[in-house]
């Protein structure tokens, strides 16, 4: 097929994109090509992408994918409006032949240039960054201003750091290489060697409900870079911003002169579960998922053909044991468990608290005078409906309110729930979080605080001491898994044993944060989300173990 897009053209375009993503990869310096201001699209963009959202609702999105035996979509957003939009359901006996035919001139096209065409996918989801974040907010329940920052620019650093460093490892190794290897009087052994990066197969992308393309773009555009046609599966709640991206994905590859087909979209009807039966399939190499324990353990057992890359449900944790900033913590913490109404897999779950109380630049508090200001400082960021609308957004499904209310029965209630109302979206679920008391001395295996309660609730857990807290962190991570851990002391070595803990169990920590960054907050090129190390997942985003098992090198080998 001819390329309306050359590899010279998206070079010149793109090459200093990448060289700029490589070397932060490298310095874990910040940086990010993708504004994270709405007002940095243009005077306009604000009103055309509201425009181009609701353009959509109500249609059909037509990918021209071969396989189409039907339609299928039933997206109601969180907010209360139905999306409407319908998608193409498919037959994978179909599809999947279809998705492989254009592999070889893929692998063919090397490294560079499959860089560089992901990198112009990006480049286009950016420009229509606000329609994508109205599709994810009325996806995921996202408050839009969340949706425009995590589900825009956020998302796309994730992808943009993905193909950086699958074109890191796939370029390690030379192209060619000359061998001689000398033979004393003889004349030398000589060959010529060509090295290739080699995709695996097909890989299928699982997407979630409350990240569509944060979570989702990391495993598309890795294993996409790396030679892979990606099948993409979205939540069935949550499928718009994904087909969004699948049909720009399609239309770049076909400018570029590849097969269109090297993405593709597999929606299902309501009930029909398709995840398990593509799971399992020969011609699937690659899976990227992201969701619940059971599920993701359930893929890890079965795909056996596959290569899994998991994130899953941990237990979030933070220690208190002393501050030299009181209110700084108080503030932190309260806007890192109101974030999204807590329904991130980085908000804090857990508060260990000694029992008697923490030292702090405003004198000793008790325990009980920690958990009443923190619970304050809760209600104080919430206590306008709408700065609160603005934080929590929209429960994403029934099941975040049934845990929600349930969770008030667990314990003494430090800090009730309380209903928002949206006047914008008045069937909007708003809830601000709960806070429950809790005691780690009363042994009990079955404890509210030793599982994930995903939604806005959180255990403030009496411990008898800070080596008592360090023990539970410790257990915690190793049974449960976390993808966060925080922690507050003034003591240079409760430091050191707390990030003896998190280095011996694999988990991220971050230690006295009082200003404009929280623990529940990632940087793409900078952070690790997840470590790979602990049950909450097993692999990292985004190192160089997430991309460089999705190819693999063959050689030739010729006489010279």
């Amino acid at each position: 097929m001819a390329a309306e897009l050359t590899v010279p053209q998206l070079s010149a375009k793109h090459r200093p994109t990448l060289d700029q993503a490589l070397s932060a990869i490298r310095s874990r310096a910040y940086w990010s090509p993708h504004p994270e201001h709405p007002k940095a699209y243009g005077e306009t963009a604000p009103a055309d992408g509201l425009a181009a959202f609701e353009a959509l609702r109500g249609t059909r999105i037509n990918l021209g994918q071969p396989g189409t035996d039907g339609w299928t979509g039933a997206e109601k957003s969180p907010y209360g409006p139905e999306l409407g939009v319908e998608y193409p359901h498919v037959d994978p006996d179909v599809l999947l032949p279809a998705m492989k035919a254009g592999m070889a001139a893929w692998r063919d096209a090397g490294p560079e240039a499959r860089a560089l065409v992901c990198i112009e996918i990006l480049a286009r989801i950016s420009a229509r960054t606000h329609e994508f974040a109205h599709a994810v907010m009325h996806t995921s329940g996202q408050a839009f201003m969340m949706a425009f920052q995590a589900g825009g620019p956020h998302a796309q650093d994730r992808g943009l750091e993905a193909v950086a460093y699958a074109y890191e490892e796939q370029t390690r190794v030379p192209g060619q290489a000359d061998w001689s290897k000398p033979q004393g009087k003889k004349d030398p052994l000589e060959l010529g060697k060509t090295f290739t990066a080699v995709p695996r197969g097909i890989a299928l992308m699982i997407g979630c409900n409350t990240f569509p393309t944060w979570n989702g773009y990391p495993g598309l555009f890795a294993s996409l870079a790396t030679g892979n046609p990606v099948l993409v599966k979205p939540h069935p709640r949550a499928v718009l911003p994904l087909a969004l991206t699948v049909q720009v994905a399609r239309e770049v590859l076909a400018e570029a002169g590849f097969d269109p087909n090297l993405v593709a979209l597999a929606v299902e009807r309501p009930g029909e579960g398709i995840a398990k039966d593509l799971a399992v399939r020969p011609e699937i190499k690659l899976i990227d998922y992201t969701g619940s324990t059971e599920f993701g353990d359930w893929l890890e057992a079965n795909a056996r053909q596959a290569q899994v890359y998991t994130e899953k449900a941990g237990v979030n944790t933070v220690v208190l044991d002393s501050t030299d900033n009181y209110k700084g913590m108080l503030a932190n913490l309260a806007f890192s468990l109101s974030l999204y109404s807590g329904q991130m897999c980085t908000t804090p779950q857990n508060l260990l608290i000694p029992r008697d109380g923490i030292a702090t630049d405003a004198g000793h508090k008790s325990y009980d005078e920690v958990v009443a200001d923190l619970a304050a400082s809760v209600g104080g960021l919430l206590g306008d409906d709408a700065r609160a609308n603005a934080l929590l957004g929209a429960l994403v499904n029934p099941d975040v309110k049934t845990r929600l209310e349930a969770a008030a029965g667990l314990g003494e209630v430090a800090l009730a729930s309380r209903e928002v109302i949206n006047p914008e979206f008045p069937d909007a679920v708003v809830r601000t979080p709960v806070m429950v008391k809790l005691d780690a001395a009363k042994p009990d295996p079955e404890a509210p605080f030793l599982s994930e309660c995903f939604g806005p609730v959180s255990f403030a857990v009496a411990v008898d001491s800070t080596a008592d807290a360090l023990d539970l962190l410790r257990r915690t991570v190793r049974e449960k898994g976390a993808m966060t851990v925080g922690a507050y002391t003034t003591s240079p070595d409760t430091e050191r044993a707390l990030e003896e803990v998190c280095l011996e169990e694999s988990a991220q920590l971050s230690l006295n944060l009082t200003g404009g960054v929280y623990v529940n907050q990632t940087a793409a090129f900078s952070d690790f989300h997840g470590s790979g190390g602990n049950p909450a997942a097993n692999a990292a985003l985004c190192d160089g173990a997430f991309v460089s098992n999705r190819f693999r090198v063959v050689e030739v080998r010729r006489q010279a």
